[in-house]
């Protein structure tokens, strides 16, 4: 892949010229690395991050030590990786927290596939609502492993109590990348909601998050 030296600002051009949802994940990158190495362009070296990588997950994923080890890339720019995701989560996080959160169920996926689509870990996350259907905080209640996550319902009505909080939606990552749930996901949700039946909050929806696919316990009419 060769490019010269006047198509590395095409990205840019093309950005200001059709908009940001016009590029590519090997032109995102590029921008977002701004200059290449010795050897390759910009455009060259984003696309050769991406071969060895594979995808924007496994990228923001890698660890510092992980990233460091790939050409053009090193500690101020894996910095940079984490603060723009940690940028892109608080924004996500502000929009979801200031509106009625039904209101807006993209918004909230968004949100959500932001934050767990690339954990390696199973991460059982709790949304905590008000009467209005505004979110009173977010909560990562469980850590578990690649493919299981244990998950204490008690601990979650705690936790409900305490916020004061209505209703809650529930939501966890497969980093399998399958988001379609199995039949112990079914299972602690139908126990979850027992349990919080007995204290009247209700249970809004179990949104599983895969990587680039999603599965909701709501619009399946599970809940």
């Amino acid at each position: 892949m060769t490019l010269s030296k006047n198509k590395q600002q095409l990205p840019r051009e093309k950005l200001l010229r059709f908009g940001v949802h016009t590029l590519t994940d090997v032109e995102l990158l590029a921008i977002f690395l701004r200059t290449g190495t010795k050897n390759y362009n910009v455009l060259e070296l984003a696309y050769q991050l991406f071969t060895e990588f594979g995808s924007f997950s496994q990228l923001i994923s890698a660890s510092q030590t992980e990233c460091c080890k790939h050409h053009g890339l090193g500690v101020v720019k894996y910095c940079q990786l984490q603060a723009i995701v940690e940028l892109t989560q608080r924004y996500l996080k502000e929009k979801v927290t200031q509106e009625n959160i039904l209101a807006s169920p993209s918004q909230t996926r968004h949100y959500l596939a932001t934050r767990l689509a690339h954990k390696e870990r199973e991460i059982f996350l709790v949304l905590f609502l008000d009467n209005q259907n505004q979110v009173i905080s977010v909560d990562e209640m469980f850590v578990g492993t690649y493919n299981c996550v244990e998950v204490h319902p008690r601990e979650i009505v705690r936790q409900a109590l305490k916020y004061n909080a209505a209703a809650l939606i529930l939501a966890h990552n497969h980093p399998s990348g399958i988001a379609e749930p199995s039949e112990a996901d079914k299972q602690i949700t139908q126990y979850i909601e027992q349990v919080c039946d007995l204290v009247d909050i209700r249970i809004v929806d179990h949104i599983v998050i895969g990587k680039g696919e999603y599965v909701s316990f709501a619009e399946r009419g599970w809940i």
